[in-house]
């Protein structure tokens, strides 16, 4: 049913030339909207940068300013839930605007290592190779299919939430509206701006999820091709060492594919990691203590779209070194012990090679995987019992 929609997201068949670029063609067709990549036609050029300069001026800047500005001039209007509300959003749209940032500025490293997917690609001549391929990149579109529709779900249930029972959603200060006044306007107003600054959002998590899902695509391909060296008694020598130096080179262009987009995706998660446990800390708060069910339920959705933004990503990077594990084993377990002495001699420098997995840090510090991830999410039970402990919410109420 879906696919119907999204065709991409659907496996295809054999026949059909399919390149790894290609799990990336949802996110480019929006990121083209918010004018963060390349426009289609050179003579546009001019008007699509200073496009993108307003998009950027209005969803990192500007959105961001307008919650404080309203917590100023409105404090004491505010109701309880009000402000929990409008402060995990504040807060998470604060660090958004750093990953944007990150994101954007990136986005050469992204285009140069997309050519690296492509030399790569030449590699795929087997139909498996081929098939394993055609695989994950229709996994590439559907994660972004799943992250769209859960980050803009988020967005109108809680509008919808609010609205029901006569407050704002986010409590953005909008010129010209007054927000008691033109409630209906202003709340759509604010409705359209976070789906906007939401999109912008999920294309910052989605693109490194998508990216280490095709150097895992690419790491297992060179798995299935290590397994295969000297499997085939009719080649000679020479023949059985030029297979082994292009696994060599697959395996140098996948770290150069991992080392181009390491610098970008090191900034947005790390940005990430400092948030993601005051963010779930303030929802757990507001949904035990302040929310009704509407308004709790689009608390809820907005917790699980925090926790997306880290842990498919740290649980893929897990997988990649596991897999880099398992690839320098496949490597020990090939035919190698009747080979030449130049075979061996090159066997051992790819062995030791390969036993240095890909291992990704957040801004240099925090190594990013599930454990990292599990511990900066209990700081978000740390901020609960601190609010127990002092019984600050009924202090609240």
């Amino acid at each position: 049913m879906l696919s119907k929609f999204f065709p991409l997201i659907k496996e295809k068949p054999l026949n059909e030339h399919v390149q790894s670029r290609d799990a990336f063609i949802y996110l480019e067709r929006v990121m083209w909207t918010l004018g963060w990549t390349e426009p289609y036609e050179k003579r546009w050029a001019a008007a699509y940068k200073v496009f993108c300069v307003l998009t950027t001026m209005v969803c990192f800047i500007l959105v961001p300013i307008s919650i404080v500005v309203e917590y100023v001039r409105r404090f004491k209007s505010f109701s309880a839930g009000e402000f929990l509300s409008s402060l995990e959003i504040g807060v998470n749209m604060y660090g958004c605007s750093f990953k944007n940032t990150y994101t954007l500025l990136g986005q050469r490293k992204v285009r140069k290592a997309k050519l690296i997917l492509d030399r790569l690609d030449k590699r795929c001549l087997r139909d498996e190779e081929k098939s394993l391929v055609h695989r994950y990149v229709a996994l590439g579109n559907f994660s972004y299919v799943v992250y769209h529709t859960c980050y803009w779900v988020f967005v109108i249930t809680n509008f919808i939430g609010f609205l029901l029972i006569g407050h704002h959603a986010w409590r953005m200060f909008i010129p010209l509206l007054k927000s008691d006044e033109h409630f209906l306007i202003s709340s759509v107003a604010e409705f359209l701006l976070m789906l906007y600054v939401v999109t912008m959002a999920q294309c910052s998590d989605v693109c490194p999820t998508v990216s280490m899902l095709m150097a895992r695509c690419h790491i297992l391909l060179l798995q299935k091709r290590v397994l295969r060296l000297r499997s085939d008694p009719g080649k000679e020598d020479d023949e059985d060492l030029e297979e082994l130096a292009k696994c060599i080179q697959d395996h140098h262009l996948i770290l150069d594919y991992v080392n181009t987009l390491r610098p970008v995706f090191s900034g947005v998660i790390f940005v990430q990691f400092l948030l993601i446990g005051v963010v779930l800390g303030l929802s757990m708060i507001n949904v035990m203590f302040f929310l009704s069910f509407w308004t709790g339920l689009g608390t809820c959705l907005f917790m699980f779209d925090v926790c997306m933004e880290t842990f498919p990503f740290c649980y893929l990077c897990n997988m990649i070194i596991d897999d880099c594990q398992d690839l320098s084993d496949s490597l020990f377990q090939s035919n190698w012990t009747s080979a030449s002495r130049r075979y061996k001699s090159t066997l051992v420098y790819f062995l030791h090679n390969l036993q240095q997995p890909i291992i990704l840090t957040a801004g240099g510090v925090f190594p990013i995987c599930m454990q990292t991830n599990l511990s900066m999410v209990k700081l978000a039970f740390s901020v609960v019992t601190i609010i127990k402990q002092f019984n600050l919410a009924e202090k609240f109420k």
